[in-house]
């Protein structure tokens, strides 16, 4: 049987799918019995590959259901895809559309197939987000003080008080759920042990980055976005920069280092020196999540704790 490859355009209601090189096109409902149609779909074609967006949890049924198959699933980042659309010449988009270009970024680009989360796992992921969310919506609330009146500053406030209870409910789930999960308790205890590190970046880091102690350095700064990338042509020496990866790991990497170059010496030394060189701030701390990345990966890696003097 020819080689062939499977993009699905996932949406709330649809599972649009494309298949090449035979360029048949197949739609099936996003829900339990018709996801089970789609499967059996798929087997009789023994694809090399099947291709899915990440949607916002919307794919997740369908992922599952692929991978618990024995076939091959990969959940590819749309910003990829789009980029990779333009470059196709592919400007329009529908679902059928997005569908094929799946397909092609599939064949093409062949994504590397990663274990899907199982349900403990997914359940970490979850309350990770949900947690960010609450912490958005108290900031939100916060910047809504100044200028307001006494009658609604004291309605924000009393939002507040309960926004600030949630996070700390969904924190304590958090780390009962992490003490559940035998594979993450030693990881979690390790990340805690960097001065810098508390329990809502150690859990921000098992849900969103599990692919932590098991990359090369290079190969985990490239997945969070931490890696410089050079912007060079011809003669001209562009100034580098971080794009793309993981935002939210990012973020909470962000405020780890705000806090290790005041309690972390290795950190601090590190940032002292970028700055005595030169280097502005925004430029000495994103070196500084980067080389918190590669220490952390390499505790991880090793199954040490941190050690005094430890430079990563």
């Amino acid at each position: 049987m020819p080689q062939c490859w499977i993009g699905i355009d996932v949406s709330k209601k649809r599972l649009d799918g494309y298949i090449r090189p035979t360029n048949i096109a197949v739609s099936y409902a996003n829900q339990p019995d018709e996801i089970a149609q789609l499967v059996e779909r798929i087997k009789t074609e023994s694809p090399e590959l099947v291709v899915l967006e990440a949607t916002g949890g919307l794919h997740l049924s369908a992922a599952s259901a692929i991978g618990s198959a024995g076939i091959a699933v990969a959940i590819v980042n749309p910003r990829q895809v789009r980029d990779f659309a333009k470059a196709a010449g592919k400007l329009a988009k529908t679902d059928a559309i997005d569908a094929q270009v799946l397909a092609h970024f599939a064949e093409v680009m062949q994504p590397p197939v990663r274990p899907l989360l199982n349900e403990q796992m997914q359940q970490l992921k979850d309350l990770v987000a949900r947690r960010h969310q609450l912490v958005e919506m108290m900031t939100a609330e916060k910047n809504r003080l100044s200028g307001m009146s006494q009658v609604v500053k004291e309605d924000i406030e009393e939002n507040i008080k309960w926004l600030q209870k949630r996070i700390k409910q969904v924190e304590q789930r958090l780390q009962e759920l992490v003490e559940q999960i035998e594979s993450l308790k030693q990881q979690n205890r390790i990340l805690q042990s960097v001065p810098g590190i508390g329990p809502a970046v150690a859990s921000t880091l098992l849900a969103g980055l599990p692919e932590l102690g098991q990359l090369s350095h290079k190969q985990i700064s490239a997945l969070v976005g931490v890696a410089p990338l050079n912007h060079d042509s011809g003669q001209k020496r562009g100034k580098r920069s971080i794009w793309g990866g993981r935002a939210a790991v990012r973020s909470l990497l962000y405020m780890a280092v705000v806090v290790g170059i005041r309690f972390n010496p290795v950190i601090k030394a590190f940032y002292e020196r970028l700055r005595k060189a030169g280097k502005i701030a925004k430029v000495a701390l994103t070196a500084c999540m980067h080389k918190l990345l590669i220490i952390l990966n390499a505790m991880i890696k090793h199954k040490t704790l941190w050690q005094p003097g430890a430079e990563g």
